[in-house]
């Protein structure tokens, strides 16, 4: 029994060993066509942060699709039925058979990665697909509007990121936002100005690889 434990703890240690880089966090390389972007996923919200480990582990993004982009706002992907979907076919249905429970806290200023939902009173999470913040700068009579809107309050560094960066302030509190992008911005202007179908699709196929580094 002690030879069995001492090989689980040995295995734990290994993964964690080689999903976290040294500073705390795990980050994830999502390549596309068009570039890459190295993610960091937030601790803050451990539940999704170990679900796409686990999906990006197993493969599950791979050769799925950007499905909905819109630029000025962001760019979405992670949908199965993407993987083998027919040219104009419409998407964003799919899913893994489950949900995951709201970790909603951080702001959706450019580069946020966020998990995608339907509409449901728990704001309950998709269980695989995501969204890429491209958003547009925002002023400070617009954030003093959400503030009010929303009962919130943004910091000082997140007003001046909203300000300079941009956002999509809008989905605050709405939607969890469990990473962000810290190589590769310019990844998501690219993504998100590629000509479109009225559902929002590509017409040109943007796939990804999804692995943890």
């Amino acid at each position: 029994m002690k030879n069995i434990y001492g090989l689980f703890l040995i295995l734990a240690l290994a993964f964690a060993s080689s999903c976290n880089t040294g500073d705390g966090h795990t980050y994830a390389l999502v390549e596309t066509e068009l570039g890459n972007m190295k993610l960091r996923l937030f601790n803050s919200t451990p539940q999704h942060r170990d679900n796409f480990i686990k999906l990006a582990n197993e493969g599950f993004y791979d050769s799925l699709l950007f499905h909905r982009v819109i630029d000025g706002f962001m760019i979405q992907g992670g949908d199965p039925d993407s993987k083998t979907a027919a040219p104009g076919q419409r998407l964003g249905g799919g899913g893994p058979g489950y949900t995951v429970p709201a970790e909603i806290g951080a702001p959706h200023i450019k580069g946020a990665l966020a998990a995608a939902r339907t509409q449901n009173p728990e704001k309950r999470s998709s269980g695989c697909q995501f969204y890429i913040v491209h958003g547009k700068p925002q002023s400070d009579a617009q954030l003093d509007n959400f503030q009010r809107q929303k009962n919130i309050t943004y910091g000082e560094e997140q007003r001046k990121l909203y300000k300079e960066l941009g956002g999509s302030p809008m989905l605050d509190m709405e939607y969890t936002v469990y990473g962000e992008v810290v190589e590769g911005l310019d990844v998501i202007d690219k993504i998100a100005k590629v000509m479109k179908d009225r559902s929002d699709r590509p017409i040109e196929d943007v796939r990804m690889k999804v692995r943890i580094l």
